[in-house]
């Protein structure tokens, strides 16, 4: 039994085996994260796991892998959390909101902090780990996003590691030159390459794209994912908040970060140099093997993801993106070379039209005109301290929700 595994490993935890702390365990990054895990017992510990709301997923989690600690951030779901582990007679302790992320990011014993919240929840406790000199492994783009600056600095003058687990910042890691750190300038290189498969909406129509639903936005064609990034995904804005997060991490410019649409999937992502060689990352669409190169770097762990198959893949294609049809990737671009906190607005303008699409309170050609309104709207401070940051995403949400809710108001009066 695995829960047998644990407990022995428990036991001996002071001989090198590395306690882990996953900050959004029951989503798609969490769930494959524990998987890799389950692969080396011997090596990895999960000491504590966390979730909004979804209870049962995250009293599953308890049972298979005993956590010492389990955080919901909903105070009703901790509640009933704490009463199904009550009455299963497990030992983990339940803490909720905030301050219980707060407390299992820095948790003495966890070397590992996988930060895997989505959206804009995910920034304190994700700095909170920083700031206690874990190895953070980020799978969630908007702490970089909103706080790349502070991030950077904090992660220097904690001994912090920064590891990207999203499979194309992975990638591009993998491709620096030797002994590179996150968040310098590598020497030698020219600009990096982000791929992107161009979602299911690749070859869609302009006019087509006013009445996509939910549905079809989420059917990712090569990549499982939880709703929200799919819609990302399927706008093009997951990757413009990439390439904010890529300039933080790799010491580049806007200028110097090239989206290239590569449907295959397979090319995660290259880094070119000024010799003239380009270096990239292949492998199969699977989330575990960042996850398991950022896990046990700088080794390499089995991660369960099979051999790519050269032959049956046979061709790699390549096109640029077009920014007419996607123009979530043009504001993302001008919101990177605002700097300030223009990207701060820009991600909590998405966050909310991306729930409103999930709604169905507007429709897919809305996201870009929610976020614009917004950007128009609001002047970004070139002030990037945490107080001011939180300030403006606050405002950001405020303005696009309502100008969403008045949008709403025009159409029920037959105003379009």
């Amino acid at each position: 039994m695995i829960s047998d595994t644990i407990k022995s490993l428990d036991e001996r935890s002071d001989r090198g085996i590395r306690g882990v702390t996953i900050l959004g365990s029951t989503g798609s990054i969490g769930v494959n994260t524990l998987d890799v895990l389950t692969r080396h017992p011997g090596r990895f510990r999960v000491l504590a796991l966390t979730a909004n709301t979804q209870v049962e997923r995250l009293f599953d989690q308890c049972r298979q892998y005993l956590p010492q600690k389990a955080v919901m951030l909903d105070a009703n779901a901790a509640t009933r959390l704490k009463d199904k582990i009550q009455r299963a007679g497990i030992e983990v302790e339940v803490l909720s909101g905030t301050e219980g992320l707060n407390t299992v990011a820095t948790y003495p014993r966890a070397h590992i902090v996988v930060a895997a919240i989505v959206g804009a929840a995910g920034l304190l406790p994700t700095l909170a780990a920083v700031r206690a000199g874990k190895r953070v492994l980020l799978a969630n783009k908007e702490p970089l996003v909103m706080s790349g600056r502070i991030f950077v600095e904090e992660a220097h003058a904690s001994g912090a590691e920064l590891l990207p687990v999203d499979s194309e910042h992975n990638a591009i890691f993998q491709s620096m030159p030797a002994g590179y750190r996150t968040g310098d300038v590598p020497a030698g290189v020219r600009r990096i390459f982000l791929t992107c498969s161009g979602g299911p909406f690749r070859a869609t129509s302009a006019e087509a794209l006013v009445s996509v639903s939910p549905e079809q936005a989420c059917a990712h064609p090569n990549w499982v994912m939880g709703r929200k990034i799919s819609v990302d995904s399927a706008t093009l804005m997951n990757k413009g908040l990439e390439l904010i997060e890529a300039c933080w991490l790799f010491g580049m410019t806007p200028d110097q970060v090239e989206i290239v649409i590569h449907p295959q999937s397979v090319i995660h992502s290259l880094v070119e140099y000024v010799d003239g060689s380009v270096l990239a990352q292949l492998g199969n669409p699977d989330m575990r093997t960042p996850i398991a190169h950022a896990l046990a770097w700088p080794e390499r762990i089995e991660s369960g993801v099979k051999s790519l198959n050269l032959f049956e893949l046979a061709r790699l294609d390549f096109e640029s993106p077009d920014l007419k049809r996607f123009p979530c990737l043009q504001l993302a671009y001008d919101a990177a070379r605002a700097g300030g906190t223009m990207p701060v607005i820009l991600n909590a303008a998405n966050e909310v039209a991306v729930q409103a699409f999930l709604d169905r309170r507007i429709g897919f050609t809305d996201i870009p005109r929610v976020i614009e309104h917004t950007l128009t709207l609001l002047p970004a401070s070139q002030d990037t301290q945490l107080g001011t940051v939180l300030s403006d995403d606050v405002r950001a949400r405020e303005t696009a929700s309502r100008f969403i809710s008045s949008r709403e108001s025009r159409m029920g009066q037959g105003v379009t």
